[in-house]
C-alpha cells in the first residue's frame, strides 16, 4: 500500500508540511491575515467558515490559493455570533446562532438537518467560485462523534475530497478510528496534525525541528490587529501574533530549509486522492 508520500511523488522518510491558516471569513482580520500569510508567507493554504460573516468578503478576494471548507456547525464567542445558512432549527441555541459547544451541538442536532447544512455550505464555497482542496471540522465537531463524522465523510466521498484528521493518537479519546474508517473509503489525510495554540517563534521553530517523517499539517488562526477583532475575542493577540509570525519571520523560511522541509498543499492530495 503507497504512503501519502508515495502518492505525492516523495519517498517514505520525508518530512512534508502543510502550514494552513485557517478561519477564513471570520471576519475581516481573520480575512486579511489568512490572505497575507499566503500571499506574502510560507502558508500554504487556508479553512474557509462559510457560515462567517465576512465569508462572502473572502470570495471577493480569493485569488485560486489553497482553500478548503471549515465545516463549521458552532459559534463559540460570546458577544459574535453567527448561523446556519440552511433553515436548520435544530442547530441553534437559544441565541439564535450556532451552539457555542460541541457537547450543546451533539445533545439536540438532527442528523438530517446537520447534512443539509454541511452540504450547502461545501456547495456555497465552490458557487463563489473556490476551487476546494479538502475539508475540515470546526471543534472537531464532526470528526469527534461517529455519527456526525459519517456527515463529513460523506461529503468527503461525494466530492472526492480529503479530509483534515487529528494524528492517531486521537483516536482513542474519539473511541471510534475515523482514521481507518476514511481511509476504508479512498479519503486521504495527513499523517500527523498539529495546533499551535501559543504564537511564539521559538514553538513553531521546535515544532518543524521535531516533525515526523509523512506529511504534518500545522494550524495557525492568523488575523491583522484591528479594534474590531480585540471585541471579538479574548485571544486576539494569538492571532496578531501568528499572522506576525507567518509573514516576517526570516526564521521560519531558514528552519524549513534547514531540516530539508517540503512544503506540500492540500490541492496536491485531493488530486493525488483524484488520480489513486
Amino acid at each position: 500500500m503507497n504512503t501519502l508520500n508515495n502518492l505525492l511523488g516523495y519517498p517514505t522518510d520525508q518530512r512534508l508540511l502543510i502550514l494552513t491558516a485557517d478561519q477564513l471569513g471570520m471576519c475581516h482580520a481573520s480575512n486579511m491575515g489568512v490572505y497575507q500569510s499566503i500571499r506574502q508567507g510560507p502558508a500554504t493554504g487556508a479553512g474557509l467558515m462559510v457560515p462567517g460573516p465576512w465569508a462572502r468578503h473572502a470570495a471577493s478576494l480569493y485569488r485560486g490559493e489553497p482553500v478548503g471548507v471549515h465545516l463549521t456547525l458552532n459559534a463559540e464567542l460570546d458577544c459574535y455570533r453567527w448561523r446556519p445558512i440552511t433553515q436548520a432549527p435544530s442547530l441553534l441555541d437559544g441565541d439564535g446562532g450556532f451552539p457555542r459547544t460541541t457537547i450543546d451541538l451533539w445533545d439536540h442536532a438532527d442528523l438530517d438537518e446537520t447534512r443539509r447544512e454541511c452540504r450547502a455550505q461545501l456547495e456555497r464555497a465552490i458557487l463563489w467560485g473556490f476551487d476546494v482542496t479538502h475539508l475540515s471540522s470546526h471543534l472537531g465537531a464532526l470528526q469527534d462523534r461517529p455519527e456526525f463524522f459519517d456527515v463529513m465523510l460523506d461529503l468527503a466521498v461525494d466530492f472526492n475530497l480529503p479530509l483534515r484528521l487529528e494524528s492517531p493518537e486521537f483516536e482513542l479519546a474519539a473511541g471510534f478510528p475515523f482514521r481507518s474508517l476514511a481511509a476504508d473509503e479512498g479519503v486521504l489525510s495527513v499523517d500527523h496534525h498539529r495546533r499551535l495554540l501559543l504564537a511564539s517563534t521559538a514553538q513553531l521553530l521546535e515544532v518543524l525541528e521535531n516533525l515526523a517523517p509523512g506529511a504534518t499539517e500545522v494550524a495557525m488562526q492568523p488575523a491583522i490587529d484591528t479594534p474590531e477583532l480585540r471585541h471579538l475575542c479574548a485571544g486576539w493577540e494569538q492571532r496578531v501574533n501568528h499572522a506576525a509570525l507567518l509573514t516576517g519571520e526570516s526564521s521560519l523560511v531558514d528552519s524549513l530549509n534547514k531540516h530539508e522541509i517540503i512544503m506540500v498543499t492540500w490541492a496536491q492530495i485531493r488530486d493525488a486522492q483524484r488520480g489513486s
